[in-house]
């Protein structure tokens, strides 16, 4: 079962998401955090942080996965009958791939396949994510048990200026719709306020 969590930033995505994991770990699932974030600077590190602690918190005994590339191949591993994953989140996995295209990155992987097919892959950067995102809608419709997904909603304000900036919105705008398409729920998140968008 596949539920598309979207929200703007500090709509309250996340904590919405949690939510239904505690439904489903109050049925005796094992629960599952799949991290996209990476603490590149201070900033990105302090919202790491809230989250963590937010985490700490509840009632839930998360197992934490981090994994800023590969999400792919890290949802066939760990998706299992029983489990709910979090996956927070699929923009972040966007931005990681598009500034991993830069001839001086290197993937972060944790997953060795990804790293080389990735290394092979640098001299088309956007026909590369593209085919990622080809191969993880492809999968998502394989996984077993439950995966929540929280995605930005970042169409609904002004064009930006950058080119970088541009690419994102329309490629995290795609992203969203082919996930919503496949998806089973589908639920925008307002002012903490839930918004069913679909429901199967």
């Amino acid at each position: 079962m596949i539920h598309l969590v979207l929200g703007g930033a500090r709509s309250g995505k996340s904590r919405y998401g949690e939510a239904l994991v505690r439904q489903y770990t109050a049925l005796g699932f094992d629960a599952c955090y799949l991290a996209t974030a990476q603490a590149l600077d201070a900033e990105m590190s302090s919202r790491i942080r809230l989250h963590q602690d937010g985490r700490a918190k509840d009632d839930i005994d998360w197992q934490l996965v981090e994994e800023p590339l590969a999400l792919t191949a890290k949802l066939k591993h760990l998706a299992k009958s029983g489990r709910v994953i979090l996956v927070d989140c699929l923009t972040l996995w966007l931005t990681n791939q598009l500034l991993a295209q830069s001839p001086d990155a290197e993937p972060a992987s944790t997953e060795s396949d990804f790293a080389l097919d990735f290394a092979s892959s640098r001299h088309e950067p956007l026909e590369h994510w593209r085919q990622q995102r080809a191969d993880f809608i492809q999968t998502l419709n394989t996984l077993e048990g439950v995966v929540i997904l929280i995605s930005n909603e970042v169409g609904s304000g002004i064009v930006p200026l950058g080119e970088l900036s541009r690419q994102f919105v329309d490629e995290a705008g795609w992203l969203n719709q082919a996930v919503a398409e496949v998806a089973d729920h589908v639920t925008l998140v307002v002012a903490g306020l839930p918004l069913v968008l679909k429901s199967s």
